[in-house]
């Protein structure tokens, strides 16, 4: 029998899922490294990242046996510097770190922002590869002299296992320089940043095989993280999203044409070419993540007496959940959360209940700047830890106005991988046919019509609340 993993690369941590071809999880291993965050340096050692890889995949073929093929997924934007034997040569520079921030203004100056945005997808930021890449020239010249390779994860993964270097084109748009309409490297914004083209690893679509490990295994280039999500949520068509419910809130939804105008990537979406379609991020840094500051810091209980009881919302208080800054579609890292309303009857978990509203009134803010620009879904795949609380999903299709399918699994990065991989070693046909094996709904939730009326009269409020708040913080 064939076995069939992923491989997901976080910050903090990567993991190997394993499966069968017929949808069972064997089991996973999990290894941990060390993220250094001081004052604008964001920065993971490489070489600890490459030991758990390592680490995790001979763990995962002692414990299961052989593994046909396995996905690998990875954050975005971070990279690596290398030798020419892929030896790093400095630590990966994570997306939050503040460097480049001079650079990508200046870039944004001299090429044009929106000229870049219609060739890469994405407006210049130093969250992208390439701006981080102009500071390191700048400021670690002998650095930037002796490197060969400037590999994202993902592709510096694939270096490891198999000694090819291969990216997929959704990672590759994080850089920023990725041309997504000719699927290539642009030599446009490469020769105006600086940037040697031949640093950069071979693209690939998302699901290509990307070379073989000495032990057999087929590697799959899987993609960006978000991606191997949605292809783990099954949203393939046009007009479905993926929701990850997790630490982060990303919603992932698939269109078929990109946007005319500039003004979806002023609003800081980014166009990622997906299986013959294209998806964007829309994003909040504060998802679970903000429930999980208030049950704990704020209310010291836990979340399941939390959402228990009677609740028939809204309760009435607007929450901003900008605890870590904004992400989509402001992208103001000096934005902070406020909480609005509160009265002496105000109770805990009154609060916890807004904390939930409030993530989702930041996705529909999402949803209709999207629908906007032309991109519409009318229906979400929830994955991710989120997706088990009934409460917050039905609360979510009532503020949304659109159905929620939430999925047994919580980990849909991992399947995503699998199922790509599963069709590069030939267990599956094709990725519908892996969708119908892995990826299994665990229950449906539809809007409340009278719910959704009340949710849209605290949402017009909650709309102006960032522009209110923002002059005073």
């Amino acid at each position: 029998m064939k076995l069939i993993a992923g491989l997901d690369v976080g910050t903090t941590g990567c993991k190997v899922t394993v499966f069968t071809p017929d949808g069972k999880c064997l089991g996973r291993e999990y290894a941990t490294y060390k993220t250094t965050r001081t004052s604008g340096v964001h920065e993971v050692d490489a070489a600890a990242l490459a030991a758990g890889v390592k680490g995790v995949v001979d763990a995962a073929t002692a414990k299961f046996g052989h593994i046909d093929a396995m996905g690998v997924t990875s954050f975005g934007e971070a990279f690596v510097l290398t030798d020419g034997e892929g030896n790093p040569l400095r630590p990966i520079l994570l997306c939050t770190d503040s460097r480049g921030a001079e650079e990508a203004r200046a870039f944004a100056a001299s090429f044009g922002a929106e000229r870049a945005a219609r060739i890469s997808g994405v407006m210049p930021s130093e969250s992208y590869s390439f701006p981080k890449m102009m500071w390191i020239k700048a400021h670690e010249p002998e650095v930037f002299a002796r490197a060969k390779f400037a590999m994202l994860v993902e592709d510096y993964v694939i270096y490891l296992l198999t000694g090819e270097r291969v990216i997929d084109h959704s990672l590759a748009t994080r850089t920023g320089a990725f041309d997504i309409h000719r699927l290539e490297w642009s030599a446009e914004i490469l020769n105006a940043a600086g940037i040697p083209l031949s640093l950069f690893s071979k693209p690939v679509p998302a699901g290509t095989v990307a070379g073989v490990t000495p032990s057999g295994i087929k590697v799959v280039a899987a993609g960006h993280d978000q991606v191997a999500c949605a292809v783990g949520a099954g949203a393939f068509e046009p007009g479905t999203a993926a929701e990850g419910a997790g630490t982060v809130e990303c919603v992932t939804p698939v269109f078929r044409d990109i946007p005319s105008g500039i003004g979806f990537q002023k609003d800081n979406y980014c166009v990622v070419p997906y299986f013959g379609n294209y998806v964007t991020y829309a994003f909040s840094h504060t998802g679970g993540e903000l429930l999980r500051w208030c049950a704990d810091d704020i209310c010291g209980r836990p979340h399941a007496e939390l959402q228990s009881g009677t609740y028939d919302g809204p309760t009435g208080l607007l929450v901003l959940p900008y605890l870590a800054g904004a992400a989509t579609p402001y992208m103001d890292s000096g934005a902070k959360g406020a909480i609005v309303g509160l009265t002496l009857g105000t109770k805990a978990r009154e609060v916890y209940l807004a904390c939930m509203e409030a993530v989702a009134y930041e996705m529909r803010l999402n949803m209709e700047r999207l629908a906007a620009s032309g991109v519409k879904f009318d229906r979400l795949v929830a994955t991710g830890g989120g997706a088990r609380s009934k409460l917050w999903m039905q609360m979510k299709s009532d503020v949304l106005g659109i159905p929620f399918d939430a999925l047994e699994v919580e980990d849909a990065g991992t399947v995503g991988c699998a199922m790509m991989a599963g069709v590069a070693c030939g267990a599956f046909r094709d990725l519908d046919e892996a969708k119908s094996v892995m990826v299994r709904k665990a229950g449906s939730f539809e809007p409340d019509a009278a719910r959704h009326a009340r949710y849209a009269e605290v949402f017009e409020r909650y709309v102006k609340l960032y522009a209110a708040v923002r002059p005073l913080m």
